[in-house]
């Protein structure tokens, strides 16, 4: 019977109950199914107990949850502690939550340890998984982040709509040669070695983008500066020479400084500028271009400032090429406040 699929196992419990109930013997029903007669006892207890819906297949193994060392209950309470607390809260000192610390952590409230593949089975099941965390600075206000998402910023996108103007974001990012980011398969235990040029060069960009999809860019190899920012903020302006645009930036010393204000001034019926609250530079969906232009570089062979500066300025046209994909920067979760049409 074992070597029986669970549908066929069936199907022989059935046929056999019925050849009973039609008369022949039990032993005659064990020869002639090749079974033993105390299974047919034990399938005759079930269906006499269950009926015939006792006799059907379930599914083979151990009931689900039936060896687990936490109840629902408390894997709920362990997911929200990891998700809502940072380990140094708890007592368990650090920022980041490893497999060590959450066994810890087990342990003193629950009096579990698991093993490291049961560990990574329970937090699979809890929908948790191992990722590098976003950066947010401690300085950052709470209270002035709200602000903006649900007071400051639907004012700017309200005057822009009546003003039938653009509502944009722009960001400045700087490209070094001995940068290394992204990640590679690799020997466990042995640390993947990416071979670059010892040399130290960079170079620096500037983009915008909008809701809409659009997306406008520059590339330098000079230090970012107010002379620099303004070439920029007059090619963007000339891009839509009908339109006033709302210019969202970061506190930027360059943005903030006071020639880019005083030629900001003399504009404002084309452009003004909007600064995010500090220490929120995750609020900036084009901060996701950069991490995205990053990413992309990462995956480059590069040997000098030229190829730097031409990599750059080749991934920079791929995305902005693609206006769904610009438009995606905006649906990311700190991002999506800005999600609108304008």
């Amino acid at each position: 019977m074992r070597r029986l699929s669970p549908a066929q196992q069936e199907a022989v419990r059935m046929r056999v109950m019925a050849a009973i109930d039609a008369g022949l013997p039990v032993a005659e029903a064990a020869r002639v199914f090749g079974v033993s007669t105390k299974s047919i006892g034990r399938w005759r207890a079930r269906r006499d107990g269950g009926g015939a819906e006792a006799l059907r297949s379930g599914k083979p193994g151990r009931k689900v949850g039936s060896c687990r060392f936490l109840s629902e209950s408390e894997e709920a309470a362990v997911r929200q502690a990891i998700i809502e607390y940072c380990p140094e809260q708890l007592g368990l000192g650090g920022m980041l939550w490893t497999t060590r610390k959450v066994n810890e952590f087990l342990h003193r409230h629950f009096g579990v340890r698991f093993s490291h593949g049961g560990l990574c089975k329970l937090m699979d099941r809890m929908g948790l998984s191992f990722q590098r965390p976003d950066r947010r600075a401690r300085e950052a206000d709470p209270a002035a982040i709200e602000e903006w998402t649900r007071t400051t910023y639907p004012a700017i996108r309200a005057r822009a709509a009546a003003e039938n103007a653009l509502v944009m974001f722009a960001d400045q990012v700087g490209i070094r040669s001995d940068q290394v980011s992204g990640r590679t398969w690799g020997e466990r235990g042995n640390t993947p070695i990416v071979a670059r040029s010892g040399q130290r060069y960079g170079v620096n960009a500037m983009s915008v983008i909008s809701t809409r999809g659009t997306m406008h860019f520059t590339v330098f190899a000079d230090r970012f500066t107010a002379a620099t920012c303004i070439t920029f903020l007059k090619r963007v302006i000339g891009n839509f020479p009908e339109q006033k645009i709302h210019l969202i930036v970061d506190r930027h010393p360059v943005h903030r400084s006071k020639k880019v204000n005083a030629w900001v001034a003399e504009h404002t019926d084309s452009i003004e500028l909007h600064f995010l609250p500090a220490y929120a530079p995750h609020l900036n969906p084009d901060e996701l271009v950069n991490a995205d232009l990053k990413r992309q570089l990462a995956d480059k062979v590069i040997e000098n400032r030229a190829q730097l500066e031409a990599s750059t300025r080749s991934i920079l046209h791929g995305i902005q090429k693609f206006p769904a994909r610009v438009r995606g920067y905006f649906r990311a979760p700190h991002t999506r406040y800005a999600a609108d049409t304008i």
